[in-house]
């Protein structure tokens, strides 16, 4: 952070400032005992909070991560080479840090158990989604693998399981305009230009059930789901769509039936046509490893 102007002389001292800013959150107390322990440091170094408060003066420090509840699920690893990881990521597991969610993610799991700090991911798959995610080794090829999900150059293929309606014609390419309002859970549908678009096929059917191929053009913010439950349909187990509910964070005993089966694509690295598919199945259609 940078120290912010104090035209009032409100803050005499580096400690000053921090305790004023961080005391709601963290107590007076822990930000003294991160000061006593070097927690808070500077361009030059170790901060003991002392120091004249200087406006515009640089501070890096590291948050203390809150308890998180471990997602009692493994990383699948489908690829690995020298430039590339293709994980099959559990569902309730986050791709990436975001919110709540800062060690129990695809990201840092990886770069721990790979041995590979410097992973990044080249997109990002839905926390409550299983399956395939491209992830970079090395940081200068990251922009490369970004481009072609960036570029739509990337064919993605899911799968869900989801309620079968005789009366919705299948297979249909769905058109909307998505949107997503920052701190709302769910996306919704509006008038306007679309800016989503999916293919929808029913493989087969049983049971009242229907397995689903989905193919998406684009990458809004829970468009497959979004387009399923507009159609009727809404994936089983989905939290969200239609009615928003709130499953306690340690419950894990009906994961979203929705998995990024396959990613294809050609390489923009080495030029090659490459083909993953995942290894999982999801639970109510499985006949194997089930997600």
């Amino acid at each position: 952070m940078r120290l912010p102007a104090d035209p009032d002389g409100v803050w005499g001292t580096v400690r000053d400032h921090l305790v004023d800013r961080f005391q709601g959150a963290i107590g007076a107390g822990r930000v003294d005992a991160m000061l006593g322990t070097g927690r808070f440091v500077g361009v030059d170094g170790v901060l003991s909070g002392g120091e004249a408060y200087t406006a515009g003066r640089y501070v890096w420090f590291h948050r203390d991560f809150a308890p998180e509840v471990p997602v009692p699920f493994e990383v699948g690893i489908v690829h690995r080479d020298e430039r590339i990881v293709i994980a099959d990521k559990p569902h309730f597991l986050a791709t990436t840090p975001r919110g709540r969610h800062i060690t129990e993610t695809a990201l840092a799991r990886l770069r721990r158990d790979l041995g590979l700090p410097a992973l990044q991911p080249a997109h990002r798959l839905d926390r409550l989604t299983a399956g395939l995610a491209l992830f970079v080794v090395r940081p200068e090829d990251r922009g490369a693998y970004q481009n072609l999900f960036g570029e739509r150059r990337v064919r993605k293929e899911y799968e869900a399981v989801a309620p079968y309606d005789g009366a919705v014609a299948l297979p249909v390419t769905v058109r909307s305009r998505i949107v997503k309002e920052r701190g709302v859970m769910a996306a919704r549908e509006e008038a306007g230009a679309p800016n989503a678009e999916s293919r929808i096929e029913l493989v087969e059917r049983r049971d009242g059930l229907g397995r689903y191929r989905l193919l998406p053009a684009t990458g809004r913010t829970h468009q497959l789901r979004v387009h399923m439950n507009g159609l009727g349909l809404p994936i089983r187990h989905d939290p969200v769509y239609p009615v928003v509910t709130d499953p306690a964070p340690d419950d894990f005993g009906a994961p979203l039936q929705l998995l990024a089966k396959v990613l294809e694509f050609t390489d923009p690295v080495d030029g090659r046509v490459r083909r993953y598919e995942s290894r999982l199945r999801l639970a109510e259609w499985a006949d194997g490893p089930i997600a």
